[in-house]
């Protein structure tokens, strides 16, 4: 069974954590931005797709509008938030 919870082990001796994090965060930004653009590059490669290959499409209407939505993503993805947690 656990120990009972003592009076000797106040609250007060609970120490935190000073482990350096450099490397977690430096991964988890990374983390980021490839789910970011690679949800970008999916979504251009799918309008693409479909605008060239749908009934009555053109393949340079969809190469065109992947260009287009990628470029606007990537403005969009650029000028995104600076500001740190």
């Amino acid at each position: 069974m656990a120990d009972p919870h003592h009076d000797a082990h106040g609250a007060d001796d609970y120490q935190r954590g000073e482990m350096a994090i450099g490397e977690q965060a430096a991964t988890w930004k990374l983390v980021q931005a490839m789910f970011s653009w690679g949800s970008l590059a999916i979504a251009a490669l799918l309008l693409g797709l479909v605008m060239a290959f749908r009934p009555g499409g053109n393949i340079f209407l969809g190469l065109f509008l992947c260009v287009a939505l990628f470029a606007v993503g990537a403005v969009w993805l650029k000028s995104g938030s600076k500001k740190a947690h």
